[in-house]
């Protein structure tokens, strides 16, 4: 009888505290409806994240970052810190940004024809393919 009394008090005190954390005032909880543009515009800002966080992995990026004295660590540390409509903004900017190689190309060949064609039209004489006819 003595071993059951010693047993009761701590299982006793152990009901008592739960019946007084039962009694404590909880917020309620609020459900509500998910609209699918909130659904729609998590998933598009986790892809335009994950986006940014493949652009700075790159090799060439890194490189470029380490040449100007930033830590690639630091970078992707910063780019989780980013609110969801930065995260939007810069990825959008990242589309309308011209690529590094098209542009250098493209004035390179547009050199090239100009220069071909007041070649052959006689204005200057700078590749040697190109025939001109002799003036009397």
């Amino acid at each position: 009888m003595e071993k059951l009394r010693r047993l009761a008090k701590p299982v006793g005190h152990l009901v008592i505290f739960g019946l007084l954390m039962l009694s404590l005032p909880f917020p309620a909880a609020h459900a509500g409806m998910v609209g699918t543009e909130a659904v729609i515009n998590a998933a598009q800002v986790q892809q335009d994240r994950e986006r940014l966080h493949n652009v700075f992995n790159r090799d060439d990026v890194k490189a470029q970052l380490l040449a100007r004295g930033v830590d690639p660590s630091q970078v992707q540390a910063r780019i989780d810190s980013l609110t969801d409509q930065e995260v939007q903004s810069l990825s959008g900017k990242l589309d309308q940004l011209p690529a590094g190689g098209d542009s250098f190309l493209g004035a390179l060949v547009f050199i090239f024809i100009v220069l071909l064609i007041t070649d052959i039209l006689g204005f200057t004489n700078i590749f040697p393919f190109v025939k001109h006819q002799k003036r009397y």
